[in-house]
């Protein structure tokens, strides 16, 4: 169907064409002048008549050879094409319209001479054409760098570093501790908090406790909430959605999954449960030990012994921090300051452990 389509506007462009050379046969080359014959408007008017059937006639017998030509054409820029990169049919395009542009610039006055005024303006676009295609394919280099220098010249852009919050969900645990909201304070923990209400729930169930010690504890986690929202600079969030376990720290957990977040806790069991199931956890505890003063064996101390210790003979102390130190002989010395010589230090995860020894222990063996 297609091919029936293309003959019959092949033949009508035959049609055209021969009337054509008649009409200018007669009208601008003068024919019946040069023959010295005189034709009269009708006989004209047969004789361009019959040139158009003649051409389109020729065209419609000449169509499988002007089809067989269309298609090596086609194969011939296929080909050509393949070989060159879209950049440079981009740049030769480039160059095709500035030469068209310029030839048609050039034929606005050659357009008034007799005869040649429709002849060099196609010559002129055919040439300058090519020459544009030519020289643009020649200096794209050149061409490349231009468009990289007027980039650089251009205004400088500063890109924007996208960070992305991860969310911090609260435990039950940290927040009656209550030491992350120093935490907080300090900057060191960046938002959003993420208040679950299940441990809203858990804590309101504290607060109402019918024991005094529990019910304290309730009420302090919930004035902890109240001050990191009312007095902090930090983004909060109370979401409500629950999850089908039935345990507070399962649900934690699988919420940590579904938000991809991080748990704070101070939690040893949960931490070690959250280790297992792949969610990341900020251990309050593990925080408040990694800042602590570090103490090597020899380093010498003033504490106050406390009381005894599990084993015979030991004294307990603590640092300021609350770091436990267990002195060797010190139990004979409760409710006195003395200076000791730190012996060894435990790290747990509970804490950090002292053991350490009164200075003036081997003078007293002496005596």
């Amino acid at each position: 169907m297609l091919e029936k389509i293309i003959r019959a506007v092949i033949t009508i462009i035959g049609l055209g064409l021969g009337f054509e050379v008649s009409y200018l046969s007669f009208n601008v080359y003068r024919l019946q002048d040069m023959v010295n014959l005189q034709f009269n408007s009708i006989t004209v008017m047969i004789i361009c008549i019959l040139s158009s059937i003649i051409g389109g006639v020729i065209f419609f017998i000449l169509f499988p050879n002007f089809a067989k030509l269309a298609k090596d054409f086609e194969k011939l820029i296929e080909t050509a094409l393949q070989k060159v990169s879209i950049y440079e049919i981009l740049i030769g395009g480039f160059g095709l319209i500035v030469g068209l542009i310029l030839a048609n610039l050039i034929s606005i006055p050659i357009y008034q001479i007799y005869i040649l005024g429709k002849i060099i303006p196609i010559i002129l676009n055919i040439f300058l054409g090519y020459l544009g295609i030519n020289v643009f394919l020649k200096k794209k280099e050149e061409i490349s760098n231009l468009f990289t220098m007027f980039k650089k010249i251009g205004p400088a852009k500063v890109p924007k570093i996208q960070t992305i919050e991860t969310p911090k969900i609260l435990d039950t645990s940290v927040i009656i501790d209550g030491r992350i909201f120093d935490i907080c304070k300090t900057g060191f923990v960046e938002g959003p908090l993420i208040i679950p209400n299940f441990v809203l729930e858990e804590l309101r169930h504290i607060a109402d406790s019918s024991d005094s010690l529990k019910r304290n504890r309730g009420r302090r986690g919930l004035d902890i909430l109240n001050r990191i929202q009312k007095e902090l600079d930090i983004k909060v969030q109370i979401i409500e959605r629950e999850t089908d376990a039935a345990e507070v720290d399962t649900k934690l957990l699988r919420l940590a999954k579904l938000m991809n977040g991080k748990v704070i806790t101070n939690d040893y069991n949960l931490n070690k449960v959250a280790e297992f199931q792949g969610v990341p956890v900020l251990n309050i505890n593990e925080l408040s030990n990694a800042v602590k003063p570090v103490v090597l064996p020899g380093e010498e101390m003033m504490v106050q012994i406390i009381k005894d210790g599990k084993e015979s003979g030991q004294g307990i102390a603590y640092l300021d921090d609350g770091t436990m130190i267990v002195v060797d002989s010190g139990r004979k010395h409760i409710g006195d300051t003395l200076e000791v010589i730190v012996t060894s230090v435990l790290q747990t995860a509970a804490g950090r452990m002292i053991f350490a020894k009164p200075k003036n222990a081997e003078q007293e063996k002496a005596m």
